[in-house]
């Protein structure tokens, strides 16, 4: 389904600050630190490669300015080749400098609808360190060579220079694939995609193929918009993957590294999904796992997100692992049934610049630099904390909205998909789709089921909405 045709819902304008406030979001950058960030310069620009003649292109949201990744696929006689530059970071953000300091306080970009608090200056997310086309840019360049499986057969990870010559978006991706006319430089991006998305169905990984619930600008207005996962939102997310996973493998052979984990799914999680699929009338044969179950739901099922927002709960206890020596106990990511390690977003995210670092080091053979590994679980602990702040500032502006825009409909009654059971602790949840909302349901429902249900209060204040069940 294009976007295009998805409900959208206007409301009044809303001001978000009192969001930025409630959370403390930092404002401006010390004086200090952006006048490193102007001052910034490649401290590895002799050692460098020179990749700039690799057709780089870069696939990112409409209007996004820090883009952190370019991508160009080869097809080789036995697979392919994955060339794939990440923004380097670590050349120009100086170990112990303010610039670092204030990258490890902020921890990771904040989104809200009406602007970012970006992780760091704009002068460079959004400048020199940004991959932006038609200009020479410094990067960690990742070479994977894979085979005819789209498995990695070799991992190389250098710094190198290259020029992206085009700057592509989503949705003009996906209405090229559909009409025939991919750029070059990606169209083995469908092929490799596939291959990958049946490797992780292998693996026993969990992939939520779920639209996302954004606020977003309209005719001057806020309003609420459902943004369905595309074919190539699932492809290009799985070159991500795959470097994630290289790198995660990397550290763990070296013997160092900041992992992204997730323990296996609760034996509850699962049996509550096989009821809501049992509800649904979705087939799971003995023995399946769930993995598979999620993957053979069609887009434009209704079944399909009720079972994904449902599946959430098997993908629970995210956190970042460091460790030197010893691997840690847990090593993979649950929802991916692979080691991992997130090394692909450095301009948004602290943890890549210093999982960046150490995998340049093991590649070329040589120890991860001090000033990287002794600060690993000062890193963890502000991923730790700043994703914590980042979500719930995400769900607070979704939160405002929805209430503001259903204010006007106290009475009124909505066609609904029951996404969780009541369990004592809290009460049922519904998800509704005119407008599109998740909020709090009480007269236990039944999870799984398509259900009407009666808008019982609203207080944009709170930033609360609560539907009413009557099985009568």
């Amino acid at each position: 389904m294009s976007s295009e045709r998805l409900p959208r819902f206007s409301t009044a304008d809303i001001d978000f600050s009192e969001i930025r406030a409630e959370f403390e979001l930092p404002a401006d950058y010390p004086e200090e630190a952006l006048a490193e960030a102007r001052q910034a310069v490649d401290r590895y620009a002799a050692a460098r490669d020179d990749r700039t003649h690799l057709p780089m292109v870069t696939i990112d949201p409409v209007g996004a300015k820090d883009l952190d990744q370019a991508i160009f696929l080869e097809t080789a006689r036995d697979g392919f080749v994955v060339h794939y530059a990440i923004a380097d970071l670590g050349a120009v953000v100086t170990p112990g400098g303010a610039l670092d300091a204030e990258t490890r306080r902020r921890g990771q970009t904040v989104y809200l609808p009406d602007d970012s608090v970006p992780l760091h200056p704009r002068v460079l997310s959004e400048g020199s360190s940004s991959l932006l086309p038609d200009q020479v840019s410094p990067c960690v360049l990742w070479r994977i060579e894979l085979d005819g499986k789209g498995e990695p057969t070799a991992v190389s990870v250098r710094r190198a220079l290259v020029r992206s010559v085009a700057r592509l978006d989503y949705r003009g991706v996906q209405a090229d694939y559909e009409a025939g006319r991919l750029h070059p430089s990606i169209a083995a991006l469908p092929v490799i995609g596939a291959l990958r998305m049946a490797g992780a169905v292998a693996r026993g990984a969990i992939e939520l193929r779920m639209p996302e619930q954004d606020v977003v600008r309209v005719d001057g207005q806020w309003s609420i918009q459902l943004e369905p996962r595309t074919e190539f939102d699932d492809w290009n997310a799985e070159i991500s993957l795959l470097t994630g996973m290289c790198a995660g493998q990397l550290m763990l052979d070296g013997g160092v590294g900041l992992l992204r984990t997730m323990p296996p799914a609760e034996k509850s999680a699962l049996s509550n999904l096989r009821a809501v699929a049992l509800a649904l009338g979705v087939d799971w044969p003995e023995g399946e796992q769930a993995g598979r179950v999620l993957a053979a739901l069609a887009g434009d099922d209704p079944r399909t997100l009720p079972m994904m927002m449902a599946a959430t709960r098997l993908l629970r206890g995210a956190d970042y692992t460091a460790f030197n020596g010893a691997p840690p106990e847990l090593t993979e990511h649950a929802g991916i049934g692979a080691p991992y390690a997130h090394v692909t977003a450095p301009l948004r995210r602290l943890a890549d610049r210093f999982a960046a670092e150490i995998c340049l080091a093991l590649s070329a053979g040589e120890p991860a630099p001090a000033w990287a590994t002794e600060a690993l679980a000062e890193v963890r602990g502000a991923m730790h904390s700043t994703g914590a702040v980042a979500g719930k500032v995400e769900r607070a502006c979704v939160d405002l909205t929805e209430a503001t825009l259903l204010a006007p409909r106290v009475g009124q009654t909505f066609e609904a998909a029951v996404t969780r059971a009541a369990d004592g602790k809290r009460p049922a949840e519904v998800f509704v789709l005119d407008p599109p909302t998740i909020a709090a349901c009480e007269g236990n429902p039944p999870e799984g089921r398509q259900i009407t249900v009666r808008l019982a209060a609203v207080d944009p204040t709170t930033r609360t909405v609560r539907f009413e069940y009557s099985a009568g």
